[in-house]
């Protein structure tokens, strides 16, 4: 039963992209606080299975893995119910997995653009699609996407990633109203940068399109827009996520919720 200490007691949450970054830090959350967890993501297959075993061992809970690919609307479909058969009914979902590619609009690679989209926002849908009736024929569930302040704002040469972040700002909004009458709540986070291994290689990335250094990257490209010049951690983002599912969240629905270091107050 759900405590102040376990709020997500008895509930499982899928995750996706969950085996590095942000969102094994959401797993580690949901999983502290007490529910079940699917991992999803790619990684060493031996890896995956110590860090579900020992995320599992830490907080007293289930964890799973599936690898599936979110470019692979079937494989994202038969997710949930692979979920639901190894830990019990979905309760929530966070459509957190993600991908980067930096680039000028007339040299952006089509194949980069459809992978950008497929994964960041297309399977967004998939998932989402796939959950909802068990939430509604529950009459409860939570859903968090992970979109980003690209969500809201928009950067050079990165037209498919701020498009496909747009775009699920809007789903989670047409989301939220349509779960509704049904207990289900959906929320938007939208961070700033937050220093993971998909920043690291945009640092990389943006070095080559701009002719700079990392360190110029940095200072003058990446924490640029923020008022605060820092990186968020993965722990901050994670715990906003928690929050959203637990009790004092569920009066949050259709937000985009900004934690940003105040990039898109300008």
């Amino acid at each position: 039963m759900p405590t102040t200490e376990r709020p997500l007691a008895g509930r499982t949450a899928v995750v996706t992209g969950s085996t590095s970054g942000i969102g094994l830090a959401i797993a580690g959350a949901m999983a502290a606080g007490g529910a079940n967890v699917l991992l999803n993501g790619f990684g060493d297959a031996a890896a995956i299975t110590e860090l579900a075993a020992g995320l599992a061992a830490e907080h007293g809970v289930r964890v799973e893995y599936s690898p599936a690919d979110m470019t692979r609307p079937d494989a994202i479909a038969a997710m949930v119910p692979f979920a639901e058969a190894k830990l019990g009914p979905v309760d929530i979902l966070v459509n957190n997995a993600g991908i980067q590619h930096v680039a000028p609009i007339e040299a952006f690679p089509i194949d980069r653009w459809d992978a950008i989209i497929a994964i960041n926002l297309s399977a967004v849908f998939h998932a989402t699609r796939a959950a909802l009736p068990g939430m509604k024929a529950r009459k409860w569930g939570r859903i968090v996407n992970i979109a980003s302040a690209h969500g809201l704002v928009a950067s050079p040469f990165k037209s498919a990633y701020v498009a496909a972040k747009h775009g699920v700002v809007g789903f989670t909004k047409a989301t939220a109203l349509e779960g509704a009458d049904h207990g289900i709540t959906a929320n938007a986070i939208c961070p700033g940068y937050v220093r993971t291994p998909l920043v690291d290689k945009q640092i990389d990335d943006q070095a080559k399109v701009h002719g700079i250094a990392r360190d110029s990257v940095i200072r003058d490209v990446i924490l640029e827009p923020q008022a605060v010049k820092r990186f968020a951690t993965v722990e901050e983002i994670a715990g906003l996520a928690a929050y959203l599912c637990g009790p004092l969240g569920q009066s949050f629905s259709g937000a985009a919720l900004s934690i940003d270091k105040g990039w898109t107050a300008r």
